[in-house]
Formats: C-alpha cells, sequence, structure tokens
C-alpha cells in the first residue's frame, strides 16, 4: 500500500473518530444535563472530559498533519478555495472547541463536587451548559461542511 493511500485511510478514519466521540459525547451528556440527576451528570462529564483526552485531541492533531502531507502528495495547495475553506472552518471549529474543553472540565469539577456533597448543582454549572450547547451548535455543522468538502473537492 501506498504512503498516500495508507494516510488518506486514517486520515478518514481519525476524521470518523473526531465525529462519532463529539456526537456520542454531546449525546451522552446532554440527556444527563436534561434528566438533572447530578450522579448522572458527575458520570457523564467525567467520560466526555476522558473521551476528549483519549480520541478527540489525538485525532485533531493527526487530522493537521495528515492532511498537510496529503495535501502536498497530491498537490493541492492552501490557495485551492476548497483547501482554504476547509482550512477556515477546521480553524473555526478549534475556536469552538477550545473553550468547549475548558467548560467540560470546569462542568465536570462542579458536578463531582455537587454529587460528593450531596448538593444541587448551582447557576453556574447550567450557565456553562448553554455555553456548551451554543458552541457545539455551531461547531457541528463545521465540521458537516469539512467532511463534504474532502469529498466533493468543488
Amino acid at each position: 500500500m501506498d504512503e498516500y493511500i495508507l494516510l488518506k485511510t486514517l486520515h478518514i478514519l481519525s476524521a470518523t473518530l473526531i465525529m462519532g466521540a463529539g456526537i456520542g459525547s454531546a449525546f451522552l451528556m446532554f440527556l444527563a444535563n436534561r434528566r438533572g440527576d447530578v450522579a448522572q451528570i458527575a458520570f457523564a462529564t467525567k467520560h466526555v472530559v476522558l473521551a476528549d483526552w483519549l480520541f478527540t485531541t489525538p485525532s485533531v492533531v493527526f487530522q493537521f498533519l495528515s492532511g498537510w502531507r496529503l495535501m502536498s502528495i497530491a498537490g493541492y495547495s492552501f490557495s485551492d478555495g476548497w483547501i482554504a475553506l476547509a482550512v477556515a472552518l477546521y480553524l473555526f471549529v478549534g475556536i469552538c472547541w477550545l473553550p468547549v474543553v475548558w467548560i467540560q472540565i470546569r462542568m465536570r469539577d462542579i458536578a463531582k463536587f455537587a454529587y460528593n456533597s450531596g448538593t444541587d448543582l448551582p447557576n453556574s454549572y447550567w450557565k456553562l451548559d448553554r455555553w456548551w450547547i451554543i458552541l457545539g451548535s455551531l461547531a457541528f455543522p463545521a465540521v458537516t461542511v469539512i467532511f463534504w468538502l474532502m469529498v466533493a473537492r468543488p
């Protein structure tokens, strides 16, 4: 198998991992938050943060590096319109995702404290939840457009 095919396969797999881990984590945390049970929320936030470190972060780094190498091998450049748009969206998603990482860690810590102390979640938790939803709602469609750009190469 040549370098391009191997790298393209790994690039597609890591993109799929980002989307799958993102949707799965978002679904778990969203449902836990809507139920309002502090024990479930503490469980969900703990594992969403873990999933980000184990799956999303390495895949995001690999996407950048493998995308750059694939572009080089295939002879594309940053001046190609679809590549420029994909990179701009990648950066936009990163601008959304970095605060989400901090938000999720903070939500995890608040939920853990509330669970261990037997108290309700404070209003600060629910403010973070709103920002988490807003930023995720902006990032997921952008990731979907990146997928389309990679397939269609318009």
